[in-house]
Parts: structure tokens; sequence; C-alpha cells
């Protein structure tokens, strides 16, 4: 068997301090008196997983502990993490005058149920099962808040209905910008003028699609800089965890002072 040393991209050593120290209350808290494995060590294998992608199996060999010992420990580190992420209140609070973006993405998966309702999964345009994530993200494409997934044949509008974003924005007295798949809540949701099959745009629309794409632009890097995370190309969990792992994944984002770059 070879072995190699690597780099994990994007992270530094103030995210293993977070993590780590994040991991030891949490131990002194549940009274532990021993793990296989330092909070410290346990913390950059939760990094791993989640930056790199890397399976259970490949923690195992590195870290020199069982696959259900990574198991466990990823599992914990997630479920801490996940709950200090954000609420939908706590990101819109102070948000009133700035750019706010939301927009929706697939994360695919291929742990589905096969149940009578396992087709809700399955995404036409992307011939995939997957998991329909909602975010809203700042004019300079910083992470603000994640929902929870529901299915992948979920409508973005919907899926922002259900969970609760468009009262959250009145609540708040926000406008969000959105693409065109959100139409149908203006003035909340600020959406690009769709063109008719046989009505071309005219030339003011055209110039206002213009101006909206760029507001909306800087606010992609926010899924963009989410996808930078390995173990959100494919999930190989079951879909009830993928919302948890991206929300630890944002709270990661919020908790440092470092930023976490993309590649």
């Amino acid at each position: 068997m070879l072995t190699y040393r690597a780099l994990v991209p994007g992270l530094s050593t103030p995210h293993v301090k977070f993590l780590a120290g994040l991991l030891a209350e949490h131990r002194r808290q549940s009274g532990c008196r021993w793990r296989k494995l330092p909070a410290a060590q346990q913390a950059l294998l939760v990094l791993v997983h989640l930056r790199c992608g890397d399976s259970l199996a490949q923690l195992a060999v590195s870290f020199d502990v069982s696959p259900t010992t990574c198991y466990r420990y990823v599992g914990e580190a997630v479920t801490l993490l996940a709950v200090l992420a954000p609420s939908l209140d706590e990101a819109l609070s102070g948000r009133r005058g700035k750019v706010t973006i939301l927009d929706g993405t697939i994360i695919a998966t291929f742990r589905v149920r096969w149940t009578s309702a396992h087709k809700l999964w399955w995404v036409r345009r992307k011939r995939t099962y997957g998991v329909n994530l909602q975010a809203l993200s700042g004019e300079a494409g910083e992470l603000l808040w994640i929902s929870d997934g529901l299915p992948g044949s979920t409508h973005d509008l919907t899926a922002a209905r259900r969970h609760g974003v468009v009262d959250a924005a009145v609540r708040h007295g926000l406008q969000f910008w959105a693409d065109r798949g959100y139409q149908g809540e203006a003035p909340t949701l600020i959406t690009p003028v769709r063109a008719g099959k046989e009505k071309p745009l005219i030339p003011a629309a055209t110039a206002y699609n213009r101006r909206h794409a760029a507001v909306r632009a800087p606010g992609e890097r926010g899924f963009a800089t989410l996808k930078c995370w390995q173990i959100l190309t494919r999930v190989r969990c079951t879909v009830s965890k993928t919302s948890t792992i991206a929300r630890a994944i944002l709270a990661l984002h919020h908790a440092t002072s470092t930023p976490i770059r993309m590649k």
C-alpha cells in the first residue's frame, strides 16, 4: 500500500483550531475520558473529508482508525457545526439597504430510498437524483444562509416559499435579486424580464436584464464557493443529511476571520 502527504486546499490553521476547540469543549461537557484521536486530529479528519471528499475508508487508513470511528467522528463534528449556522432571520438582520442574492442549486446524490416517492428526487435537466438547496449571499459573494434540503424536482420559487424566504424578505423590508426561476413574487423578488416565444425583448428590457445580471454576478460566487467542498459534488450519505452538511460548511465560513478560498 502506498501513502503520501497532501495539502487541504483553501483551508488554514485557524479553521482546524476552531473545530478542534469546538470538539474539545463537547468532549469536556459529555465527560469523555479517552478518544483514539485527539481533538485536533479529529478536526483535521473532518475537514479533509468535507473539503477533499475522501471516503471513510481512505480516512481510516490515513489516520489509523476504523471506518466506523471515522463515521462517528464526522457525524459528531458535522452536527456540532450545523447548530452554529445562522437562521434565516439572523442572516437577514442588518441587511436593509444591501444587495442580497437568492439562488438555488441541485446537490447530486445516489442514496435515494426506492419508495413510491423516489421520483420526486429525480432532476430531469441534470439526469440525476438530487437535493434542492436554497441560499442567500451578499454582494461580494459571501454566503449568508442555506436552507434545508427538498426533493430535487421542487421548483426554486416553490422551495423559497416553503422555506419562508419570501415572507422573511417582507418582514425585514428587503428585496432579493433572483433569476428567472423565481418570477411570480414581484416586487419582493427582483427578476429579469423573460422573452416570449414570438415576442423578442425590446432594447429597454435587454438593457435591464444586463444590469440585473451585473448585480447578481458577484453573488453567484456563493454557491461556487460552496461547491469547492468536494463532499457536495456527489453526496454519499442519505439525502436527509445533505442539508446538515451544507449548514456545517456554512458555519465554517462564518466561524473564522480567515476566509475560505476557492480552488
